[in-house]
């Protein structure tokens, strides 16, 4: 069960936008990612090399928690708004909600859930 400070270090950890610190940080070894029913991602290792590969494509990132935080146990609920922009300045807003399993003080495992249809791209304005 993660304690309150680690969840918040966790969360300032995101919304400064050190993803990739974020995983090496907070996630076992063996960690698993999904997004909504898509087979998960295994390995933090492979959790690191898509979080770099994604954010290659962004010019820039913003993350915000959108609170409260929802805690039970080893479970966590986390809703998260990101927003992307891309080398194109095209943008993106994805509000998500993150249900993360924790073994101590590290994710074991997360699933994403966002409607699909905020990764369209919208036009600078």
């Amino acid at each position: 069960m993660p304690s309150a400070d680690t969840l918040e270090r966790f969360i300032a950890r995101v919304e400064s936008n050190a993803h990739v610190e974020a995983i090496e940080e907070f996630y076992t070894e063996h960690a698993s990612m999904q997004e909504n029913f898509a087979p998960p991602r295994v390995g933090r290792d492979t959790l690191v090399a898509h979080e770099r590969k994604a954010l290659a494509l962004a010019a820039s990132v913003t993350s915000e928690c959108v609170r409260p935080v929802f805690a039970h146990g080893d479970h966590v609920v986390i809703r998260w708004i990101f927003e992307f922009t891309a080398h194109d300045g095209t943008k993106r807003r994805i509000e998500e909600l993150a249900y993360q399993r924790w073994e101590g003080q590290r994710i074991a495992q997360e699933q994403f859930f966002y409607d699909p249809a905020q990764l369209q791209a919208r036009k600078p304005s």
